[in-house]
Parts: structure tokens; C-alpha cells; sequence
């Protein structure tokens, strides 16, 4: 066999899955390499990661592969998966069907190559939750596993306000960056809700309290935040008492469905909807509606995905967010008004993500030693593979985000809601 084959049958055997040419060059463990040589160089370090790949020839597989360091992207990660995915939609594929014969092919190839055995065990750090979904226990779980992963990674990671959430880029002017975006986001989130001094809101999944803390120093809102982290509760309790807004804002940590001490005038939800489930959104949606005063105001910010594309998928679900569910906008939309809610506004922000994340792994590159020194490397690269596929799925419009505003109509109808909706750039009524 000639030094140079191995890189080339592993192209060759890609491609027969695939059904197109690999968009990317193979460097293969003897240091043959077949393929493009502009762009990105898929780098598979250990012959291990191939009996990942027989065993699970799919997204999972990949992601194993790429979090334990048997495999490696030399070059700009984020152009190798485009290019996939750009090869992908070209030969119009919705996913890696292995024929028998390819199949065939890979199974001579790694016997061949020693690499036929037992499959991999999977990586330490891949959830594992137990119990029945969307139970309270089970949700605590998956909170836990994606927030508690310790509060000084994202104190790291996002802005000084802690909002792990996509911000609202009012300017693209240079010095304009993360943190005056988020704080235009919770500016608006807070205009949209006509937040007073003295109304009670309430915050469902209030993260690390950035819109809490906002609501109620720049506001005068009085502020009920729930959380399922108790390492989100510590961090929000003890900004409370440090700023000295005891007096404005009470943090508990509870389920949501635990909340009856209603009404509020204004309830949001910041990107906490996708994990309550598919079959929990009508009673996640009709708990909202019920603890909103008539003609209160309801915000909600969540990530949806494409009419025609995956949300979610494998990786995310085994190594970021277990259990997450999208789906999208106007499914949502219809489900709040099915609880009884009328929708006001619609406000797509999905562009704005692609920044937000953008800016978020350009944290993470930058200070690449101390993220691995603080969490160990193999959860920094699920972090890296996470932020650079997030922001690509919302560039290619396969996820977006959106701000959906509703009110609660008194019984006779009336939505509270202006006449006009007038915005200046001084002042926003919604």
C-alpha cells in the first residue's frame, strides 16, 4: 500500500457515503494526505475515531470523535462545516444513508487498517439523564448539566451582564461590541414589556439575572426570577444583596410550575422555552397565560428552526442542551394563542445571533489555555464545535431567534396595548 492511499481510500469511502466528492482535504494518522488543498484539513489524529464511525456513522459519531481529540479540523473549523453542509444541500441531502456496499467497502477498509472492535465507550462528559422526560427531577438534570457547569466558565465567556442569550446589535460601528448588545436587548425586552416602576414581574429561567437585575435598577420593576441552577440562584442572590436591590428582587429556585403567587403585569422568558419539550409547550404556555394579569404583557425570546431544517440534532443533545426541543416560530405563536394569549408582535432577530455567538467564540479562541485549564480541553472543544455550528446553523437560516410579544386580554377583550406603535431613537412604545 503506498504512503499516500489511506488518506485517499478514507476519501473515497466518504464520498461513497456521501454520494458527492468530500469538500475537504484527509490527513490521515500516517501522515498521508488526499483531497482540496485550499481550505480546511480534516485531521484524523487516532484510527479510533473510524470505529466510532462504523459504529455510529453520523453526527454523534463525529462529535465523539472530535471531543476526545481522535479527530481535529487544522485550518477554520467553521469553513469545514460549511462546506459540508454547502455539499450537502447541493446533492440535496437530509442526512448519511450508508448503503449495504459502502458499508461493505468500510468494514474490508478497517479490517485492513486494525481498526474492527468493540465499540468506543463514549466520552465522560456526554449527558446521561435518567427518568421521564420532562419530569421535574429529569429537567433539573438537564438545567444542571448545561448551567452548573461552573459560574466562573461563563463569567469568562459572556458579557459583564451575564446574558447568556442572543443581544439586540443596535449599531455595527466599531466600538459598538457583546456588551452594549446585550444591554440594547434588555433595554427593549424591558420597553416592549412597558415596565413601570412598582409593576411585579416575573422572570422564568432567569439565568445568571441580567434582565432581573435591569428591570428592577433601571425600571423600578419589582422582580420574582426562577431558576432550576442553584449555582444561578447563588450567582443572582448574591448580586441582589450586593447591589442592594433586596428590596426589588427575589430570587427562588423552583420550577416554574411551581409559581402561584400571580398576578404579574409583566412575565418574559429569555430563551428558556426550548427546554420545557415538545408535548410540555401547551401547559409551559397556559401556565404563562395564567399567571399574567389581564391585559398583562408576555415576552417571550426563543430560538426556533427552519421550516424544512434540523434544530438540535445529536451532538447538542448528548453534549449541550439534553433534551431541547424547537420548532418553528409560527408552531409557537399558534401554541401561546391556543393558551389563550394574543399575539402583538413578532420581531425575527436571527442575524443577531450569528454576532452574539460570533463574539462569544471569539472569547473562547482568545483565551483558549485558560478555558481549558478551568473546564479541561475535551469540554472546551464540545464548546468550540457548539458555538462554531451554532452560529453557522444561523447564518444558513437553518435556526433563528425571535422576540414574540403577547398580552393577556381582559374579558373584554382589551389587550391594553397603544393605539399607535411609535418608535424614535429616544423612546420605543409597544
Amino acid at each position: 500500500m503506498s504512503t499516500a492511499s489511506i488518506a485517499r481510500e478514507l476519501s473515497d469511502l466518504a464520498a461513497s457515503a456521501l454520494g458527492v466528492a468530500f469538500p475537504v482535504r484527509v490527513r490521515a494518522w500516517d501522515g498521508s494526505e488526499y483531497g482540496p488543498f485550499d481550505g480546511p484539513v480534516l485531521h484524523i489524529r487516532d484510527r479510533t475515531a473510524l470505529r466510532r464511525l462504523l459504529w455510529s456513522p453520523d453526527e454523534l459519531g463525529l462529535a465523539q470523535a472530535y471531543v476526545v481529540g481522535e479527530l481535529d479540523v487544522d485550518g477554520d473549523l467553521a469553513e469545514g462545516l460549511r462546506r459540508v453542509w454547502s455539499t450537502a444541500r447541493a446533492a440535496k441531502l437530509s442526512g448519511v444513508r450508508v448503503s449495504v456496499g459502502a458499508r461493505l467497502r468500510a468494514l474490508r477498509a478497517a479490517a485492513k487498517w486494525g481498526v474492527l472492535g468493540l465499540r468506543p465507550p463514549a466520552p465522560d462528559l456526554q449527558a446521561r439523564l435518567d427518568g421521564e422526560l420532562h419530569s421535574r427531577d429529569r429537567d433539573r438534570a438537564a438545567i444542571g448539566y448545561h448551567y452548573d457547569l461552573s459560574n466562573e466558565f461563563y463569567q469568562r465567556l459572556l458579557d459583564p451582564y451575564m446574558a447568556y442569550s442572543c443581544g439586540y446589535w443596535t449599531s455595527r460601528a466599531p466600538g459598538y461590541g457583546l456588551v452594549d448588545a446585550q444591554r440594547d436587548k434588555l433595554e427593549l425586552i424591558c420597553r416592549k414589556l412597558d415596565l413601570r416602576p412598582g409593576m411585579r414581574m416575573l422572570d422564568v429561567g432567569c439565568g445568571w439575572g441580567s434582565l432581573s437585575l435591569y428591570a428592577a435598577a433601571e425600571h423600578g420593576a419589582r422582580v420574582v426570577a426562577v431558576t432550576l441552577s442553584a449555582q444561578q440562584h447563588d450567582h443572582v442572590a448574591g448580586l441582589v444583596a450586593q447591589r442592594g436591590l433586596g428590596d426589588r428582587v427575589q430570587v427562588r429556585l423552583c420550577d416554574y410550575r411551581d409559581v402561584s403567587d400571580g398576578p404579574y403585569e409583566a412575565v418574559a422568558t429569555v430563551e428558556m422555552g426550548e427546554h420545557v419539550g415538545r408535548d410540555g409547550y401547551p401547559r409551559f404556555a397556559a401556565r404563562l397565560h395564567a399567571l399574567l394579569a389581564p391585559q398583562g404583557r408576555l415576552l417571550v425570546q426563543q430560538m426556533s428552526r427552519g421550516a424544512n431544517a434540523p434544530g438540535g440534532g445529536a451532538f447538542i443533545e448528548s453534549y449541550v442542551a439534553p433534551d431541547m426541543h424547537m420548532r418553528p416560530v409560527g408552531q409557537t405563536v399558534d401554541l401561546l394563542e391556543q393558551a389563550g394569549l394574543e399575539v402583538r408582535d413578532v420581531h425575527a432577530m436571527r442575524e443577531h445571533y450569528v454576532w452574539t455567538v460570533q463574539a462569544w467564540l471569539d472569547t473562547l479562541e482568545g483565551q483558549w489555555e485558560q478555558f481549558v485549564a478551568l473546564v479541561g480541553e475535551p469540554t472546551a472543544r464540545v464548546w468550540r464545535l457548539y458555538l462554531v455550528g451554532g452560529a453557522l446553523a444561523f447564518e444558513e437560516q437553518r435556526m433563528g431567534v425571535d422576540q414574540i410579544l403577547a398580552v393577556r386580554p381582559s374579558d373584554d377583550g382589551a389587550g391594553g396595548m397603544p393605539d399607535v406603535r411609535l418608535r424614535t431613537p429616544e423612546k420605543a412604545a409597544w
